[in-house]
């Protein structure tokens, strides 16, 4: 196990390298910062001084080699904007977004998998196609109106939650979270919502796709031939061994979740990195976006590496291939 956590570390740095100079290359190379940060009504020497201050006078090369160089000591600029460490700002606005990331995972698996199981199980009554029915519905509806939706039914018809920001919070280990204070968790419920709604139906799909083969295996089959109860066949021989496939989907869905919580971010003014790219993206503020970037495929590489030592648990054949 030792060997197969070395290899994957060395992996993660091969893809963090080849993805900085990517991020570096794709951002750094496209756009003018200064024209965005200095006044129209500047002259020559105000935009040379910026130039330089900035740090924008040097070769893209250059650039890239300093950047790189800081990085490695975990400095990855100062944004143009605020004159604050761009990776102090995006830790600042982590917390938030983690928070409405693991609260809408939270949110797929503990109402996705019991609807998938039940529609796995009997695929033929009415409210199993009715839940097949409501999924599609959570495929197809796009999240920016289904949030503008949920504000207006329930913030503004109804006015039982808040609309927008992250409410109070509570400090938990140094970090401060909504979900520890009432008023916090009622702003938290509309946003996680709107972005769990995706994955509950993905979640749905595939446990009952699970289902469905698994109930035709063999072992199942033996299993019911012994004389074993219904719930200790699904729970046991089923449910143990769909998990896989939806342990896969979830690790790499709460990293997509992460990175992609922007739209919802910005319907309902939540504080987190997502609202901060955007407007880091408005103001060209490249330290920033570099920053974001970095730390999104760093919470990639994790979860991945996550995912699969979550394998081992669940299958021992993973074990064996993996001392192998």
């Amino acid at each position: 196990m030792s060997l197969y956590l070395l290899r994957r570390l060395i992996q993660a740095i091969g893809v963090m390298a080849v993805m900085s100079l990517i991020v570096f290359l794709g951002v750094f190379a496209i756009g003018d910062p200064v024209e965005m940060l200095i006044s129209p009504d500047a002259d020559q020497i105000e935009r040379e001084r910026a130039v330089i201050a900035l740090g924008l006078d040097k070769p893209l090369w250059m650039q890239y080699l300093l950047f790189l160089s800081n990085a490695l000591s975990g400095d990855l600029g100062r944004s143009f904007v605020f004159n604050e460490p761009a990776l102090q700002l995006i830790m600042g606005r982590m917390p938030a977004t983690l928070e409405l990331a693991l609260g809408a995972t939270f949110m797929a698996i503990i109402i996705g998998l019991p609807l998938g199981l039940y529609a796995g199980l009997r695929p033929n009554g009415a409210t199993s196609k009715a839940i097949m029915a409501v999924s599609i519905l959570g495929f197809s509806l796009p999240t920016f109106w289904v949030g503008l939706m949920l504000i207006m039914v329930f913030a503004v018809q109804l006015g039982w939650l808040p609309s927008s920001g992250r409410g109070e919070t509570a400090m938990l280990f140094g970090v401060p979270w909504s979900f520890l204070t009432w008023d916090g968790l009622t702003h938290l419920i509309m946003p996680a919502t709107n972005l769990a709604l995706f994955k509950i139906s993905l979640v749905i799909r595939l446990t009952r796709a699970g289902v469905r083969e698994t109930m035709l295996m063999d072992y199942v089959k033996f299993a019911r031939a012994k004389g074993l109860s219904p719930s200790r066949v699904t729970f046991v021989h089923v449910f143990k061994n769909i998990l896989i496939p939806v342990v896969t989907v979830v690790g790499l869905e709460l990293g997509s979740t992460i990175a992609f919580s922007v739209v919802t971010e910005s319907v309902f003014a939540w504080p987190g990195m997502g609202k901060l790219i955007i407007d880091s993206i408005n103001v060209l503020d490249r330290p920033v976006i570099v920053a974001y970037l970095m730390t999104i495929v760093l919470m990639f590489i994790t979860i991945n590496l996550i995912v699969d030592l979550t394998y081992s648990f669940l299958d021992p054949r993973v074990r064996l291939e993996a001392k192998g």
